[in-house]
């Protein structure tokens, strides 16, 4: 019980990190497709969504909690250009411009008319003031930002829960109907559209906070750390998973009063004002609008901190200025366009980092043998390459042919038994040559 009592601050710590606003609006959108098929549906979607970053949280944890220091130990090229992209992906270039689209579909949207909403002017100016404000806050250090996500990240979880409840209570329909693929796929499609969330990718990251977090407290027995990250892993995958569940069992079940909308953060909006009416959608538009300028900050910190690091001539400040404007920029491509934009990348580089992941939870079994990772990096990124092409709506027939040979290509994973034949391969090689590469080390 003690042990509980004094480490459960650490794991509410990282269940505010890991739940941006934008994971709020994947379910709802998950949630309508998958319909009556919600049981396999959450099933995919929990696996990439909550169990895989508890994984890589603990596996990170476990060799020091820096990704890049990880990841060198394939190849220092490999380690600069992966964790670049890393940060990359869950800043500037999607994370970040996802905060400032989501802050106008739920914060703003919903009180205009449509006719005003078919213009771009509206989502200009809201993101034209949520980075300006998100900028001012990254070059102005500040407790303010850490006092708001403390009460902001209860605040949406009592929102979420208020909403559930009434969906439970006095349910807006029966589950719709499974759409499109779901109606067949829905474990593998929701499986791959977990990717989305970048919980996988965060998590790579995320170990490190955790980590200099036990330390500050005097905590520096590595046994003892790991013991503690698994345990915050656990709280945080619990609340991820009520929030991902609650709120797909809301999409699933709103397509009677809403219809099908195309994409979650209508959904939500929508379905806040059926079950609580206009109130709803003030209460939910402000604590959104909150959460997005508290992750936005958060994830330009990040970013600007990192790469000044990389790049010490760039200072913090001119490094947070550009991923500010960038990301206003990216932000104006709209919600929807750019998820579209997200899907192909993560489908090349999620694979990857899922079996960097499992690789790094285990390589003291292979002495973390370079050959090891790399065959069977190799093999993954051969699949999920393709697959991030494929996405884009770029396909090579000759390719396509020879992939889908591949055990579970229907299914998206495609990349799994390459991985493994990769990893079996690397061991066997790494067995024969053991005494060898020892000898040499």
């Amino acid at each position: 019980m003690k042990f509980i009592k004094e480490n459960l601050a650490v794991g509410f710590m990282l269940f505010a990190l890991f739940l941006g606003a934008g994971n709020i609006i994947f379910p709802p959108e998950l949630g309508q497709n998958a319909g009556t098929e919600f049981l396999p549906s959450i099933i995919g979607f929990l696996i990439t969504g909550v169990g895989l970053p508890l994984i890589g949280i603990i596996a990170v944890a476990k060799n020091g909690g820096d990704l890049q220091v990880v990841a060198n130990r394939i190849h220092p090229m490999f380690s600069a250009i992966f964790t670049a992209v890393i940060y990359l992906s869950i800043g500037p270039l999607f994370a970040i411009p996802r905060t400032g689209a989501v802050t106008y579909e739920i914060g703003i949207a919903p009180f205009l008319s449509e006719a005003t909403k078919t213009s771009g002017v509206p989502l200009l100016i809201t993101t034209l003031v949520f980075f300006a404000v998100v900028l001012y806050l990254s070059l102005n250090p500040t407790k303010l930002v850490d006092r708001i996500g403390k009460i902001l990240t209860p605040a949406l979880l009592i929102v979420i829960a208020l909403l559930a409840i009434k969906s439970f209570i006095t349910p807006m329909g029966s589950f719709g109907e499974a759409q499109g693929v779901y109606v067949t796929k829905a474990f593998s499609e929701s499986f791959v559209q977990g990717y989305l969330t970048m919980d996988v990718l965060a998590s790579l990251v995320f170990g490190i906070v955790i980590v200099q977090s036990l330390q500050a407290k005097g905590i520096m027995e590595r046994s003892k750390q790991v013991t503690i990250t698994i345990f915050s892993g656990i709280v945080a995958a619990l609340g991820l998973a009520f929030v991902y569940i609650s709120l797909e069992y809301i999409g699933a079940t709103s397509t009677e009063k809403i219809g099908y909308l195309g994409d979650g953060a209508s959904i939500i909006a929508e379905s806040a004002r059926v079950l609580f009416g206009s109130a709803g959608n003030i209460i939910l538009s402000l604590v959104i609008v909150l959460a997005c300028i508290t992750t936005a900050v958060g994830l330009v910190s990040a970013n600007a901190t990192y790469f000044h690091k990389l790049f010490p001539s760039l200072s913090y400040k001119t490094l947070a200025v550009i991923f500010t404007l960038f990301s206003l920029v990216i932000s104006n491509f709209g919600l929807s366009k750019l998820i579209s934009i997200t899907l192909p990348v993560l489908m090349f580089i999620y694979p990857i980092a899922i079996v960097l992941m499992f690789l790094v939870l285990f390589d003291q079994l292979f002495d973390r043998r370079p050959i090891v990772y790399s065959l069977s990096l190799i093999a993954t990124a051969l699949v999920s390459l393709y697959d991030g092409f494929k996405a884009a709506g770029i396909e090579v027939s000759w390719y396509e042919n020879i992939l889908s040979a591949l055990p579970l290509y229907d299914q998206s994973i495609g990349w799994l038994i390459p991985a493994i034949v990769g990893l079996a391969i690397g061991w066997i090689i790494h067995l024969m040559t053991k005494n060898t590469y020892s000898a040499r080390q």
